[in-house]
């Protein structure tokens, strides 16, 4: 049953890659979710880059006790890679929720980036 639910999210990811592309004045804003972290990146597809990332892993949230798997910490993940894209003059990006349900850690993080300025 494991096998058959990882399976089934890298089926749905591939339908999506195949339909959505990053370019420089509009990337890919991708999220990878672990048990205990949350990844999200800006990709330029087009040269095949990451113009900007923000994780759970960062050394300035390792700093606090909290646990940073939950909403809370996917909120401050999305917050952080908004502000960054800021830096860049990037407003308006693609959104990949990777083959994951729109619900939960990803809704959070994505309606964060939405908060700072971010368009999608």
């Amino acid at each position: 049953m494991v096998i058959d639910k990882y399976k089934k999210r890298e089926r749905k990811k591939k339908a999506i890659r195949g339909k959505i592309m990053g370019t420089t004045a509009r990337p890919r804003l991708t999220v990878f979710k672990s048990s205990t972290n949350i990844y999200s990146q800006l990709i330029d597809d087009e040269k095949q880059i990451t113009i900007c990332a923000a994780s759970t892993l960062e050394k300035s949230d390792k700093k606090k006790k909290k646990a940073m798997c939950n909403i809370e910490g996917a909120k401050q993940i999305g917050k952080l890679l908004a502000k960054r894209a800021k830096e860049k003059n990037i407003k308006a990006v693609v959104f990949d929720r990777n083959g994951y349900k729109y619900h939960g850690r990803i809704k959070a993080l994505a309606d964060a980036c939405r908060e700072e300025g971010l368009d999608f």
